[in-house]
């Protein structure tokens, strides 16, 4: 099969690789329709992990059974399904709790699974033409047949979501106001998110013109924070009192504010400050252990300089971790499917296959509009 193989820092390629097969009784082989890359995946494009040559990228992943394990019970062959970017096993001790994202059972050793990426498990990625789900039956989340909310959809199997698990982690509820650090994908879900659990107010903070751009076209207030800080911006338009919530959508790959270097903890920092005394903040923008382009020796081992002291004296909480999508995928497509969430507004290219090398390069130079990609192995569903 076709899939998308990481070479080295900045290099992808689009070549065959064997096709999966079945490996367990409970496994299903799903025929990819649309797969999503992710700036989760730009990290290690980028050369800021540990991925070594060979991945097969993709954990955003949608497309059609066509094959199913002796031992798989509620699907069939011809059901059209997303998965979860977390590979679960579905009863664990962590997923019997609903934290999916941080099964005990699919990565020995570590608290967590996922298709194609570093660290996460022996699970090749979903930018290919075919993708090996195990635990099927609970893995995959069954959506309506044919081809309608294809895009929509896609984004259930990570940044829908992860976006909606930031506002979780704040526990923003309706009324209040939340600062939303970064108008990337997840970002932008985030700020939609907040909007659909009944925020007042939400400010989106960024300098790519067209994110701030598309953050303003669902409602959001836009912050350019090359334009000053983006606490005292948002204090100006909150009575000088700053937000009741606030989200990290960022990262560990955070600008500083004048956009010249990049300031790990700059995004958590300026949070700290933008958010009222005993305010939440939401953190699932990715953090890591070990980051080999890290700014200075701290940074490259994931010890980054957080004003906690400043944290404690406003008495603020704060929740990280990365999406237990199960969590929320369910509700989430049937809010699509009633016309009441729309999150495909995030989608600025659809491509074949054969066109990720490219797609990578302009989506991680943030060039031409690319604010989503989604490709469609064998231009199934190509624009």
């Amino acid at each position: 099969m076709k899939a998308v193989v990481y070479e080295k820092p900045f290099s992808v390629t689009v070549r065959e690789v064997e096709d999966p097969r079945i490996q367990h009784p409970n496994d299903v082989l799903v025929r990819v329709t649309s797969t999503a890359i992710c700036g989760s995946d730009l990290h290690m494009y980028e050369g800021r992990t540990a991925a070594e040559s060979g991945i097969v990228f993709g954990h955003e992943n949608l497309g059609i059974v066509e094959e199913i394990g002796s031992g798989v019970t509620s699907l069939s062959e011809g059901d059209r399904v997303v998965m979860p970017f977390n590979v679960a096993c579905g009863f664990c001790k962590n997923c019997l709790a609903g934290k999916t994202g941080f099964c005990l059972t699919v990565n020995p050793g570590f608290a967590g699974g996922a298709y194609g990426y570093v660290a996460m498990g022996p699970y090749k990625g979903g930018q290919a033409e075919l993708l090996r789900v195990p635990f099927a039956d609970f893995n995959c989340l069954k959506l309506p047949p044919g081809n309608e909310f294809e895009t929509d959809f896609v984004l259930l199997a990570d940044i829908f979501p992860t976006g909606y698990h930031g506002c979780e982690l704040a526990q923003v509820i309706p009324g209040e106001s939340v600062a939303v650090f970064g108008a990337g994908p997840v970002g932008l879900m985030a700020a939609y998110s907040a909007l659909l659990r009944g925020a007042s107010k939400v400010f989106s903070v960024d300098r790519v013109p067209e994110r701030l751009a598309k953050a303003e076209q669902i409602g959001a207030i836009p912050i350019d924070f090359t334009k000053g800080d983006p606490a005292e911006q948002i204090k100006e338009q909150t009575g000088g009192e700053g937000t009741d919530k606030g989200v990290d959508a960022v990262g560990y790959q955070a600008q500083a504010h004048d956009a010249s270097h990049e300031e790990p903890a700059v995004v958590l920092n300026s949070l700290v400050e933008t958010v009222r005394p005993t305010g939440m903040l939401g953190v699932p923008g990715l953090y890591v252990p070990s980051d080999p382009g890290g700014p200075d020796e701290h940074a490259k081992h994931g010890q980054l300089l957080v004003s906690i002291g400043r944290m404690f004296e406003k008495g603020q909480r704060m929740g990280t971790g990365q999406c237990n999508v199960k969590q929320y995928n369910r509700q989430l497509r049937d809010l699509i499917i009633a016309g009441r969430a729309k999150p495909s507004f995030v989608v600025s290219h659809e491509l074949p296959l054969e066109e990720a090398p490219g797609a990578y390069e302009k989506f991680d130079q943030r060039i031409e509009g690319y604010t989503k990609v989604v490709l469609h192995p064998g231009h199934a569903l190509a624009a």
